[in-house]
């Protein structure tokens, strides 16, 4: 039986990838004074770097800001401006400070499911701008245990399984990204509640998740999360 639920934070409780987008395109807009944006692929060259800094920097705007000065001085072969490079600098602290919105409904949901499962916050990103979302967003009080995680994968679930002293089989995550939020928990014998987001994270869109997997429900927009938590404890319960 599931005795535990898990929600993500970013694009699952509150908005987040907007921010990155709007991010993107100023940046897009800077380093397209200096080459031509139909001759570059910009934007594939912003994604790989931020892919081979992620070990380094981790997920968040602070990596978001360091990839896109490296991605900025490569493409522009060192001519980019200090004034333009101290533009991107801004740009990444704009997205540092932007507020936290809840996604319309979702407070309703948790609440709806936390009158019948202990919950759980799992979310990665930059410690600092983690905790301060988590507190701007007033849904703390709604989750025993808060995680700030710096990637979610298989290991750092399975960790947080015997810290939490539950089976696989026995937690429920909730969250927009197959890749990181389902597909990991999935794969250790759990089950998962999969809510797109409108936009996604190129990076994100990377998983091996097989479609019609039977421990995984999707569902169109959060006030349908409590009634697919719902069917998929009473599968679990019935040893599917």
């Amino acid at each position: 039986m599931i005795k535990m639920i898990g929600f993500d934070g970013d694009d699952t409780l509150w908005h987040s990838e907007g921010y990155y987008q709007a991010a993107s395109a100023a940046f897009a807009d800077i380093v397209g004074r200096y080459v031509d944006l139909g001759d570059r692929g910009v934007h594939d060259d912003m994604l790989a770097t931020e892919r081979r800094n992620l070990a380094l920097f981790g997920y968040g705007a602070k990596g978001m800001t360091l990839s896109m000065v490296e991605t900025a001085i490569a493409v522009t072969d060192g001519r980019i401006s200090a004034k333009d490079i101290h533009r991107l600098v801004e740009i990444g602290k704009g997205v540092l400070r932007h507020p936290v919105e809840l996604l319309p409904g979702i407070r309703a949901a948790v609440e709806a499911v936390g009158r019948e499962f202990p919950l759980v916050l799992i979310t990665k990103g930059d410690l600092f701008h983690q905790e301060q979302k988590v507190e701007q967003s007033g849904l703390s009080d709604l989750f025993r245990r808060i995680e700030i995680v710096s990637e979610k994968h298989e290991r750092t679930y399975r960790r947080l399984f015997e810290e939490f002293a539950i089976a696989p089989e026995q937690f429920l995550m909730v969250g927009n990204s197959l890749r990181s939020d389902i597909e990991p928990v999935v794969r250790l014998g759990g089950w998962g509640v999969h809510v797109p987001y409108h936009v996604t994270w190129s990076h994100e869109l990377d998983h091996g998740l097989e479609p019609g997997h039977g421990h995984v429900a999707t569902v169109e927009a959060p006030e349908q999360i409590p009634q697919a938590v719902a069917a998929l404890a009473a599968t679990a319960a019935a040893g599917a």
